[in-house]
């Protein structure tokens, strides 16, 4: 029966004929057929994965040496495109759309040797929480499939949770890889933006988008990471720094220094036990000889409006394309006048999410209130990024919760958007301040949920948070394990 621990294991099975691609894409579209219920899964590639496996296995007898991700099986979220394969953004509006190009991190994925086995549910055009924003369906979460699984990622993080995959790739604007993955109980990890490319990226809010990656390692995240990030002539926003080879063999005598944000953890929407365990990694840190300082961060109850007029004002100007006449969806009611065409086409293809935020986004960009509300938002935003870089000076790392809570029962929370807005308070700020954070699955409540603790670093150090990650996962669950 074929097992997946992790991708050295899998390789290493690979190089020595225990198992072969062919057999580890077999067990995942099983897998996936008998998860259906699940609604993880927009369309599978199961022809395709089940050609490329073979030929993978071909190469490999041949003699080829394996690459980085050789036979590595990684689902894709339907807002990265792939040539010649459907991406609709969980969206009536690009129904039937196949895209022309691939995106930079589909193509490196392919050119390290993985194998795409499908696109994954999300929330439309990934704006939502809970992941029932989405013209196919909720998704359900693994673990209780009376909760939702998270979102905008949720199909990406329920595809990892319940093993129809290694790996999988979600987008992360103001937490929706990080979220998911604290509700699904797996890493989800959120790149500085700019360190991996864009092209090819559905825009939502383009100075808050950013690839990421759920894995059940951060070894295999941090593979992942290396082969997708670097320069790319189709995305100027790209970081040109060098790459940083991850290692979990560091100085374990070297303790980074941590601060977390005091009122973030007195914070009234926390929950109780989540905020009792956090403090409890607190102190354990300190006796294993961490310096935790706790810091009054003043500008937490900015963030979440801050990042609310933002990104909706940016979505209004990005989801402005989608008129249904040069491609997508097209409404015939009203062609004989070309504002009501526009409208009905938009109308009934956009949710009544994206809607919502495309008329907010106009409304803050509208003459008389641009400067009370995207101009002061900008100004909040760049006092945001100097303070962050002013904590970065002294500390190596920010930890926090990652949600307020662990994951809302279906139909509760989506009902009412500014308390799904508010769940993103913690999230957010990684996003406004562009800095790379990832979400680790430490905990679990007594109600039998898990949730995860937030780690952010500072810009292009995403080096130092992955091996500090890998670090409190393995030492702190050691510790759990004894007490």
């Amino acid at each position: 029966m074929f097992q997946f621990n992790n991708i050295q294991q899998y390789q290493n099975d690979l190089t020595s004929n225990k198992t072969d691609c062919l057999t580890a894409v077999t067990h995942y579209l099983k897998a996936i057929e008998d998860a259906q219920r699940l609604n993880a899964f927009v369309e599978v590639f199961a022809e395709e994965s089940i050609l490329r496996a073979k030929q993978l296995d071909e190469e490999r007898k041949n003699g080829k040496p394996l690459s980085p991700l050789h036979g590595v099986v990684i689902a894709i979220k339907d807002v990265i495109c792939y040539e010649d394969h459907h991406v609709t953004a969980a969206s009536n509006i690009l129904k039937g759309f196949k895209s022309l190009y691939s995106s930079t991190a589909v193509k490196k994925l392919l050119e390290a040797g993985a194998i795409i086995i499908g696109r994954t549910n999300c929330d439309e055009f990934a704006m939502g929480s809970t992941n029932e924003n989405s013209c196919y369906g909720k998704v359900l979460n693994t673990i209780d499939e009376t909760k939702v699984p998270g979102g905008s990622s949720g199909g990406s993080a329920v595809a990892v949770q319940a093993g129809l995959c290694m790996l999988s790739l979600g987008s992360d604007t103001g937490g929706s890889v990080r979220q998911p993955a604290d509700f699904c109980g797996i890493i989800g990890f959120k790149p500085g933006y700019g360190k991996i490319s864009r092209h090819g990226l559905i825009a939502y809010a383009s100075s808050f988008d950013q690839i990421g990656i759920f894995g059940n390692t951060v070894v295999d995240v941090a593979l992942v990471m290396k082969i997708i990030c670097g320069a790319d002539d189709y995305d100027s926003t790209v970081s040109l720094n060098g790459e940083q080879r991850f290692s979990n063999d560091t100085d374990q005598s070297r303790k980074p220094v941590l601060a977390y944000f005091k009122n973030a953890l007195e914070h009234h929407s926390l929950d109780a036990e989540i905020k009792q365990q956090i403090y409890s990694l607190i102190e354990q840190l300190k006796t294993d000889g961490y310096s935790v300082e706790p810091l009054d961060f003043e500008l937490l109850e900015y963030v979440v409006p801050t990042y609310y007029v933002l990104t909706t004002a940016e979505a209004s100007s990005n989801l402005s394309r989608y008129d249904g006449i040069r491609f997508g969806h097209t409404d015939q009611s009203y062609q004989a006048d070309l504002t009501k065409f526009y409208t009905n086409n938009r109308s009934t293809g956009f949710g009544k999410e994206v809607k919502r935020r495309i008329m907010l986004g106009t409304f803050v960009l509208s003459a008389g209130y641009y400067d009370a509300y995207f101009t002061k938002a900008q100004q909040v935003r760049r006092i945001l990024c100097e303070e962050t870089n002013a904590i970065f000076k002294k500390f190596d790392a920010i930890i926090l919760p990652t949600v307020p809570s662990t994951a809302f029962k279906i139909n509760d929370i989506s009902k009412d958007p500014i308390a799904m807005y508010l769940a993103d308070i913690y999230t957010v700020f990684a996003n406004l301040a562009g800095i790379p954070g990832i979400s680790i699955p430490l905990f679990k409540h007594s109600n039998g949920l898990p949730f995860g603790l937030q780690i952010m670093s500072d810009k292009f150090n995403e080096l130092t948070l992955l091996q500090l990650s890998d670090r409190l996962l393995t030492g702190y669950k050691r510790y759990q394990a004894i007490v």
